[in-house]
């Protein structure tokens, strides 16, 4: 994925700059435009674009090497990748053909296969429920900050509702949840 936005960002930035050396060299006006300015904005447009494509590319590979989630900014970004790659895909199918908008389309579908194959119901602390914490212990096994431990002989609740003496809030997300089951055979 990440070389895929990479190879785009070089080509995008490539085919602005050169459609900006063309409009140069034409030294025509288009609805009374100045030429340089339109040459200059056709550049930088493609600097612009080029760099937002290779920071995407830049948070893929950190997804791939990290094997977690995108975050925050990261996140966003492939977001609004996968957004202007389905815009682009609308304008290239009426613009270009077909092919342009098959491409932007296997480009939207990576970016946002991308985004969905790290789910938050899966991973490592859900691997091995019950043990001792550290010893790939499950969320269940852990002790609460402040609380007795587990087989003290005190039972903990089972529920995230403030007790007593709770100062700060709590969560109104339960810790655990089950997973949907399809209804359609």
């Amino acid at each position: 994925m990440a070389v895929v936005l990479l190879a785009e960002a070089v080509l995008i930035a490539a085919l602005n700059w050169f459609l900006g050396v063309v409009v140069d060299r034409q030294d025509m006006s288009l609805a009374g435009l100045d030429p340089d300015v339109m040459s200059m904005s056709s550049k930088i447009g493609g600097v612009v674009f080029g760099l937002y494509f290779a920071l995407c590319a830049l948070v893929a590979a950190l997804v791939a090497v990290r094997d977690r989630a995108p975050a925050g900014l990261g996140r966003v970004l492939l977001i609004s990748a996968a957004v202007v790659h389905g815009l682009l895909g609308a304008f290239a199918w009426g613009l270009v053909g077909w092919t342009a908008f098959l491409f932007m389309v296997v480009v939207l579908a990576l970016i946002v296969l991308l985004l969905m194959t790290y789910d938050h119901a899966g991973g490592p602390e859900d691997a091995a429920p019950g043990g001792t914490p550290g010893e790939g212990a499950g969320p269940a096994a852990r002790a609460e900050p402040g609380g007795a431990p587990a087989g003290a002989g005190a039972p903990l609740s089972r529920t995230d509702e403030p007790q007593d003496g709770d100062d700060g809030p709590q969560d109104t997300v339960p810790a655990r949840f089950t997973a949907p089951v399809p209804t359609t055979p």
